[in-house]
């Protein structure tokens, strides 16, 4: 059974949505304030979080910033409808994925289980020997999919899910164009609809990740209006 927490200072979304994933067969842990759950996270990581931004003591940035400080496991944020800056900044420091309010509690349940279902898949658990999970060198870029690591110049990387998703589909055809279309399909679910910026958001944050490894990396590409490509440096 799969822990979720939920963090929130909406004690209204708190009741309602755990009691839904509870119906769904979850396991929900539930949170006032950021520092309360941090509290909580440092004795015991919760197997995904559902974060709202703007709570008091300490906000959904700043907790999502000291996670992945230690953790790479799914998060997604809960943003109020006109914040388009939030969205796109949580993108950037690592979320997996956002919701707005006020929202359909069912899309909320498909985007959980599509992200575990990720995690499980680059933990080893749900997969077998094929080419998505064997270890892919490109160049200078090392990735192994069972042991969701990556490294660049032999320095290693630490990418959420999706990032890690991202990065492997581009790289494994180098040279070859991803629209954002094909992207969305390899990081979401049928069910889940995403727009362009969502994937911009996870390229750029990507690019900044793997430019701690490496402040001249350039692997990745972008063709303005058509997609992405990998090229083998």
């Amino acid at each position: 059974m799969s822990k979720i927490a939920l963090v929130d200072d909406d004690r209204n979304i708190l009741t309602s949505v755990s009691m839904t994933l509870e119906a769904e067969g979850f396991e929900v842990e539930t949170y006032n304030d950021g520092q309360q759950a941090l509290d909580a996270f440092n004795k015991k990581l919760p197997d995904m979080a559902v974060l709202d931004i703007k709570m008091p003591r300490m906000d959904g940035m700043d907790l999502l910033q000291r996670l992945r400080q230690k953790t790479s496991m799914p998060v997604i944020f809960l943003t109020s409808k006109d914040d388009e800056i939030d969205e796109v900044l949580g993108l950037r420091m690592g979320a997996d994925d956002y919701v707005k309010k006020p929202f359909s509690q069912r899309l909320l349940v498909e985007r959980i289980r599509a992200l575990l279902r990720r995690q499980e898949a680059v933990d080893g658990d749900l997969v077998g020997d094929t080419e998505e999970t064997k270890v892919m060198n490109r160049g200078e870029l090392v990735m192994d999919p069972l042991r969701h690591s990556v490294s660049w110049k032999g320095k290693d990387v630490t990418l959420t899910v999706t990032e890690f998703l991202l990065l492997q589909a581009l790289a494994q055809r180098p040279g070859f164009v991803k629209s954002r279309d094909q992207l969305m399909d390899v990081a979401y679910d049928d069910q889940v609809y995403v727009d362009d910026r969502t994937i911009d958001s996870h390229i750029k944050r990507l690019r900044k990740k793997m430019r701690t490894a490496d402040p001249d990396f350039s692997a990745i590409e972008t063709l303005y209006g058509i997609g992405y490509r990998y090229n083998e440096e």
